[in-house]
């Protein structure tokens, strides 16, 4: 493979470490592009080799295959895709940044309207492109204006016209996205505190955070809840090698020390079939696969 030598690539990088699943192969080409230049170069040189470009977040939402990622992985890890400003009624920040450190800075500056976001363990760029959210609110509510780039390298500003988001789901799959502005209100911090420490106690009362997992593995269906559907079919605690459905959260996997992908995917495929049996309903992921 020829790639220019100005370029940091690795080759056979180990993804399992990258995400909270623990789970996967190995990147083909693996790069931490410095700025916007070097994600360009990156981009044109993909093309040219004719390889398939996956973008890596903090992996909190992601299964990757036991045979890894065939192509080049990108992950947006310096500080330039990690900026933040608060202007007005607004914060820009980087896409790189952890969730965790976008309502940090918020609470410090007295701002409130991310509070929901606590504790999902996701950069802004993901959040966003899969539309994260939790308690009936979701992270798009709140975008004014994205910087994106194209797979060509090409960059540009969508504002809210441009913006479409739905359950789980936004129409920026095929951007790179770069920075985001969000509408924010000023408060105080003793609210915000208290808000994040109730959005807190009901994640951990819900959510089963004991073992490596991806968050929910199923979309809820309109009107229902996923983990109630797979509860019902009596799945709670089913294993398939190390890969096990949560005793706590029927929506969540769990890996117990050394599931596979295709321990997972065994799983999720009994999940679904049962749940379709019984109830007539086709539950859809809501993690994201590379395969």
């Amino acid at each position: 493979m020829n790639w220019p030598k100005d370029l940091k690539i690795k080759s056979n990088y180990p993804l399992k470490g990258k995400t909270t699943f623990r789970i996967g192969g190995k990147a083909l080409f693996f790069s931490e592009p410095k700025d916007t230049a070097e994600l360009q170069g990156l981009l044109k040189a993909a093309k040219a080799n004719k390889l398939r470009i996956f973008i890596l977040g903090a992996g909190s939402n992601l299964l990757v295959g036991d045979k890894g990622a065939k192509g080049l992985v990108i992950k947006l890890n310096s500080s330039p895709f990690k900026q933040l400003l608060y202007k007005g009624n607004s914060i820009e920040a980087g896409s790189a940044l952890m969730l965790g450190e976008l309502i940090k800075f918020s609470f410090q500056q007295s701002l409130q309207g991310l509070e929901f976001l606590v504790g999902i363990p996701g950069t802004l760029g993901g959040a966003i492109a899969m539309n994260a959210g939790c308690w009936g609110r979701s992270i798009g509510d709140l975008v004014k204006e994205i910087k994106v780039m194209d797979n060509n390298g090409r960059m540009k500003e969508l504002k809210g016209k441009d913006l479409k988001f739905g359950y789980r789901t936004s129409n920026l799959s095929k951007y790179i996205i770069l920075s985001a502005t969000l509408r924010i209100e000023k408060g105080n911090q003793p609210e915000i505190k208290k808000n994040i420490n109730e959005y807190l106690s009901r994640k951990r009362a819900n959510q089963d955070l004991t073992k490596p997992n991806a968050g929910c593995i199923f979309r809820n269906p309109s009107g229902d809840s996923a983990g109630k559907l797979i509860d019902l079919c009596g799945l709670k605690g089913r294993k398939i090698g190390d890969a096990a459905v949560s005793e706590r959260h029927a929506n969540f996997i769990l890996n117990n020390g050394d599931a596979s992908a295709k321990d997972v995917l065994a799983l999720m495929q009994l999940i679904t079939k049962l749940v379709k049996n019984k109830f007539k309903i086709n539950l859809q992921p809501e993690i994201k696969i590379w395969d």
